[in-house]
């Protein structure tokens, strides 16, 4: 078993530690054998592996033990979602696309909801999704044309979703729609829904695998006069801006991070490995100083990477102001990961090219960090106004007590 970074240590607890030992060996026993059929058959989801870690616990690792979550905080979501995609990504991406719908309904769910739906979440029984993003819209919310609409007691939603993590497992999904008319485009025109699958008017399209993550999906949802109670409303009407980015930010970003890290981790293993065998004159190519330059400059990135992550994860569950933290650790994980899995690519030379070896598939999974919750010039625009604006209100900071965990170590999980 490796020995946890001790770049690590002022994060890490022995829960996390034993955490970390226990996700390793689940990686190696359970994920591992199952990558190369994903590979293979990019069509099938992969329903069982998220059986197995709803089994564990782990898709509501941060929700708190009143409604059947660990309680046990950020920094052990990390290390799941980093040690797991360090094996593979679509594994990995399976446990944090569902972190982000567990915290909007661990931050704005009323009593009723919370235990209704995170004990199911906790069991794997029901696992939740967040619907956003649009076919013509992309991210851009304030575009939003998915439209609620009252009908008595009740409201009616229609529109289209896309690039909806877990869209062909999740049996709830959190749809953000507009509650307002067009020409009202206010940060209170929108609303979030919680909406079953089985729904009438919800329609699910046929999984078509993307890029790289075989074995996840990330679809469409259509929603024709969709009927939901108002009991359905997640939060107050007209706070869906709010879930959606508080989530994303509190969540999706970190999570992220965290899969950047972990396809990142495996990419600088694969390509030491490698070097270090390929013979080379009377060496092999690791003996090679120009060689040497590069691997360096990859291992320095993870390094930065590793301890950027974890930092703001360590932060989020202190409930220390760190929005910024958390956007600048999803940028820069990405950025990193993609500039080694360059370097990786060239270093292996015609090696990288065949379609058998997994480098080709870290570097395809890695694509898969940068649009979710903000492209990188989304991540800068923010990062711009902490320059330039200085201090502000986060959402680290207003849900704090939501976010952090106690401070005493807790118990074993």
């Amino acid at each position: 078993m490796p020995t946890l970074p001790t770049a690590l240590h002022p994060y890490l607890n022995t829960v996390h530690e034993q955490l970390w030992r226990e996700v390793d060996t689940f990686a190696t026993e359970h994920v591992a054998p199952r990558v190369p059929r994903m590979e293979t058959t990019p069509r099938k989801i992969e329903r069982k592996i998220a059986q197995l870690m709803a089994a564990r616990g782990w898709f509501t690792i941060t929700a708190p033990a009143a409604h059947g979550g660990l309680g046990v905080g950020h920094v052990a979501k990390t290390i799941l979602i980093h040690r797991i995609a360090t094996v593979s990504g679509a594994v990995a991406a399976i446990l944090q696309a569902s972190h982000i719908p567990v915290g909007a309904l661990v931050h704005w769910g009323s009593h009723e909801q919370k235990n209704l739906w995170l004990p199911q979440a906790a069991v794997g029984t029901v696992l939740p999704s967040i619907a956003v993003t649009e076919p013509d819209m992309g991210g851009h919310i304030g575009g939003m044309e998915t439209l609620a609409e009252r009908n008595g007691e009740a409201w009616m939603i229609t529109g289209s979703k896309t690039h909806v993590g877990n869209s062909h497992l999740a049996r709830l999904h959190i749809v953000i729609a507009r509650t307002a008319t067009s020409e009202t485009r206010t940060s209170q025109a929108l609303t979030a829904f919680l909406v079953e699958h089985d729904r009438k008017g919800l329609t699910v399209r046929p999984h078509r695998p993307g890029l790289g993550l075989h074995g996840f999906s990330f679809g469409r949802l259509d929603l024709d006069r969709v009927r939901v109670p108002a009991g359905n409303v997640l939060g107050n009407v007209g706070q869906g801006l709010a879930v959606a980015q508080s989530s994303s930010i509190l969540y999706g970003r970190p999570n992220l991070a965290a899969l950047s890290l972990g396809l990142h981790e495996a990419t600088v293993h694969t390509t030491s490995r490698y070097l270090k065998h390929r013979p080379r004159y009377t060496g092999t190519l690791s003996d090679l100083a120009v060689v040497r330059d590069r691997i360096g400059d990859m291992e320095a990135r993870l390094r930065a990477a590793r301890t950027l992550t974890y930092q703001a994860a360590h932060l989020l569950d202190h409930g220390l102001p760190c929005d910024t933290d958390l956007i600048n650790a999803k940028y820069l994980g990405h950025q990193w990961a993609v500039r080694s899995g360059r370097d990786a690519m060239e270093l292996h030379g015609a090696q990288a090219l065949d379609a058998d070896y997994h480098l080709q598939r870290l570097w395809r999974d890695i694509q898969h960090t940068y649009p979710p919750a903000g492209t990188g010039e989304f991540q800068r625009i923010h990062l711009a106004k902490a320059a330039l604006q200085g201090a502000h209100v986060d959402w680290s900071e207003l849900l704090a007590a939501e976010t952090a965990c106690a401070r005493q170590e807790p118990t074993a999980a």
